[in-house]
């Protein structure tokens, strides 16, 4: 096992203000320092978090890695008292550096760490972290109690807008929790938890305390869901707050299944709503039954996407390439559909298939042994290729590659955005049509846009990117930005999710995934 043991730490003194810092760690998928401070939608959990924290008797910051790129702040991280982390699954590794990092400047700090990886990996967790939280972010309220004393705990758990200078001019509000749907690739239904809703009047605080925005982005993995009574009356909130200026128009993220009744698309349209993104993945229903993701095939996609900008709602989607089960001349011939009709909206991104820790996919994976060897859990990223493909490996590293700028298809987008304003200039705002089409041109322009690091133009030419986890370079983060305690050298070792042969490695082996995973995932393990 390459993690340590994380020393028993004795809590802070209670009779002083504690510093706390709140992180939202982050791997991006260029591999480079970028500053992603025009991404939508923003990380939003550490001012969830902070929330937690009492404002009389704690000083808090935090910070996002999407946003402001990789924390190396020697004097930040010498700061806190408490160290607070979080971020995607493939993050794990980047939450050990600012262990590390933070631990070298304050020997006596007490690290926190939660979020879809933690709750994967539950032992190596509790090996490297003090508190590995494997619940809802409510569970720091008993972290602090635990660690630093009741007092420090907030009356009430509200988000911290005050602290998001990242935010702009969008607002960000969750208004219900989890999917009602079991996506065999989705961290959600590895999770195994049951769609929830927030009652009507937190909801609506949560709207004030973001203060009055231009646009609000509803944060909800599904915010159409399984309660149509609680989605009506959110919409009439909507319309409340929107009459008393809190904002204007808004977007949300929603399942396919939203569009099965027309009524709805009225329903939002007339509540302001200028935007719903849906995960489509595919316009291959044969691959999207494979992946139970049922709920994409009811309606031809064509049809639901024209209806949506017809409606005048700008329809957004991420496009998924399964290499493993489909040839690039199939991809390339789905890639040709979708530039080519401009009634529908071209993917504002493309990412290759993830098999995430203890889902179904990835269970699926162990079994057919179709994970490559030496895959990192920091490949997990969507750009990498993680799995044996069908086509022979160089000519898939060159189609990625193609695609990280749509490279080959830049006449044709740029073509399909013309076409698509002539037929829809007259359905949406001037603002829709820069989101319709803005999406797509910025995808081809990514050389372009990740040459800017956000700390400069970029000084040196970063390391190739072979595009394969088991060749694929290690991010400059692996190397420690300052002298880091010797005892912490391992912490910039990455996490392997494969060994040499192409098996489970020891360190998920050790981790307590198999043992944390559902019953169908174990069954799985078990096989294997």
């Amino acid at each position: 096992m390459r993690a340590e043991l994380a020393p028993i730490r004795t809590p802070n003194a209670r009779s002083s203000r504690k510093r706390v810092l709140i992180v939202n760690c982050y791997f991006d998928d260029s591999r480079q320092p970028i500053h992603r401070t025009t991404k939508i939608p923003q990380a939003v959990g550490p001012i969830y978090l902070a929330g937690a924290f009492s404002r009389e008797l704690c000083d808090v910051q935090c910070y996002t890695e999407l946003a402001s790129g990789p924390l190396e702040d020697e004097n930040l991280l010498s700061w806190p008292d408490v160290l607070v982390l979080t971020g995607l699954t493939n993050s794990f590794d980047r939450m050990l550096h600012l262990t590390a990092y933070a631990r070298t400047k304050n020997p006596k700090i007490i690290v926190v760490a939660g979020g879809p990886s933690v709750r994967s990996l539950p032992i190596l967790s509790r090996q490297v972290f003090d508190y590995a939280c494997l619940g809802d972010i409510e569970e720091l309220c008993e972290v602090i109690r635990e660690a630093l004393g009741p007092e420090y705990v907030a009356d009430t758990m509200m988000p911290r807008y005050d602290l998001a200078y990242w935010l702009g001019r969008i607002g960000y509000v969750e208004t219900t929790r989890y999917c009602n749907f079991r996506c065999s690739f989705c961290s959600l239904t590895a999770e195994g938890r049951g769609y929830q809703t927030y009652e009507i009047d937190h909801i609506r605080k949560q709207i004030l305390a973001s203060g009055k925005r231009n646009r609000m982005f509803f944060l909800d993995n599904n915010f159409y869901g399984s309660d149509r009574n609680h989605f009506k009356a959110r919409l009439n909130l909507i319309n409340e707050m929107r009459a008393m200026g809190q904002f204007n128009e808004w977007g949300a993220l929603v399942t396919n299944d939203f569009y099965a009744r027309d009524e709805n698309l009225k329903l939002i349209r007339e509540a302001g709503c200028e935007l719903l993104f849906s995960g489509l993945e595919s316009f291959d229903n044969n691959w999207l039954r494979n992946f139970n993701k049922l709920q994409n095939t009811k309606a031809p996609q064509v049809e639901m996407i024209s209806k949506s900008l017809n409606a005048g709602v700008v329809f957004s989607y991420g496009l998924m390439v399964d290499v493993s089960t489909r040839s690039i001349a199939d991809l390339r011939r789905e890639l040709h559909f979708i530039t080519g009709t401009p009634e529908i909206t071209v993917p504002s991104f493309v990412t290759l298939s993830i098999p995430l820790l203890g889902t179904p996919y990835f269970y699926e994976c162990l079994k057919n042994r179709t994970l490559l060897p030496e895959t990192k859990l920091r490949d997990m990223d969507g750009t990498t290729i993680l799995q044996h493909p069908v086509d022979p490996i160089d000519e898939v590293v060159k189609f990625v590659d193609d695609l990280q700028s749509m490279k080959g298809y830049h006449g044709r987008v740029v073509k399909h955005a013309a076409r698509f304003a002539r037929i829809y200039r007259s359905k949406l705002t001037a603002m829709q049509m820069v989101l319709a089409v803005g999406a797509g041109l910025l995808v081809c322009a990514q050389p372009l846009t990740t040459s800017f690091t956000g700390f400069g133009w970029a000084r040196k030419r970063p390391r190739p990117r072979t595009y394969i986890s088991t060749t694929e370079p290690l991010d400059h983060m692996y190397t420690p930005a300052f002298r880091v305690d010797s005892r912490y050298e391992n912490y910039f070792q990455p996490t392997m999710v494969t060994d040499k042969q192409g098996e489970l490695h020891e360190d998920i082996l050790n981790s307590g995934l198999l043992k944390s995973s559902t019953a169908a995932g174990l069954a799985v393990a078990r096989a294997v």
